[in-house]
């Protein structure tokens, strides 16, 4: 399967899982609390049990959130491999926001190299690919047959450019005061500095399509948190950088807890 095969064979997993997350969202559910005390329901397993449906004719590995655990001696071998959120932002999934996404990334050497994130609600599109660039498709109520009919100029990433203001994405329920000081350093370098707050993944989305400049990240992620925004903010021209070494976040580590970010 080729490149596009594959992005368009991921699209169609993140696509249908967000069928299957909306059939459960506009009904009552029951709200579970795992291990790790974050909260999890019926969409999130069945969002998991349709991406490895449609994931599976690739033939490569898989890495869900909602997986079972997969030792690191094993998946470290693993060269290029799938890793998924089937339902990033299960808390706006409870809250009903409509702030909550399908993630779906490919992962090559370490570096997320095709991302997709579908937002059942608004039915919004975005992926990204290195050759290809990001695009953002808004309204989409059916598939196309081809990739193609996604990757028109009005489609691609980013869009907007910021000239009047410089925006900074915060997160609505991480803001850390690490993250606050972070802010209040901008204002002295920027005559307008205004903040935006977005749930799931929608975060690194808005810097990559130009609606916001910067998202700084100084709270707890996973790498299926951040893996397929990262593929589209770099097809889209910008980094996700760890706030450690400065260089891209790395993906398949022993730890599959992120470092700090911040995302420009």
């Amino acid at each position: 399967m080729d490149k596009q095969g594959i992005l368009f064979t991921a699209i169609k997993a993140a696509y249908f899982a967000g069928k299957e997350i909306l059939n459960i969202y506009e009904t009552g559910f029951e709200v579970e609390i795992k291990n790790d005390n974050s909260p999890v329901t019926l969409a999130d397993r069945a969002a998991h049990a349709c991406i490895l449906k449609y994931l599976d004719s690739t033939k490569l590995p898989i890495l869900s959130e909602e997986g079972k655990e997969i030792p690191f001696e094993d998946r470290k071998k693993w060269n290029p491999f799938w890793l998924v959120d089937p339902l990033d932002g299960t808390k706006e999934f409870i809250k009903k926001n409509g702030e909550f996404t399908v993630n779906i990334a490919l992962i090559q050497d370490g570096n997320p190299v095709l991302g997709v994130i579908w937002v059942p609600v608004k039915s919004i599109l975005y992926f990204g690919e290195q050759a290809l660039g990001a695009y953002k498709i808004s309204n989409l109520t059916k598939l196309p047959t081809q990739i193609e009919d996604f990757t028109k100029d009005e489609n691609k990433l980013p869009i907007e450019e910021l000239k009047d203001e410089f925006v900074v994405v915060a997160s609505r329920s991480h803001l850390s005061d690490e993250t606050s000081d972070f802010i209040e350093n901008l204002k002295k370098k920027h005559n307008k500095v205004t903040t935006t707050s977005m749930g799931s993944s929608l975060k690194l989305c808005l810097v990559a399509e130009g609606k916001a400049n910067i998202y700084p990240r100084f709270a707890p992620t996973m790498e299926w948190d951040t893996a397929a925004g990262q593929a589209i903010v770099q097809a889209s021209g910008k980094i996700v950088k760890d706030y450690k070494t400065r260089a891209p976040l790395r993906y398949n580590k022993k730890s599959l807890l992120n470092n700090w970010f911040i995302v420009e």
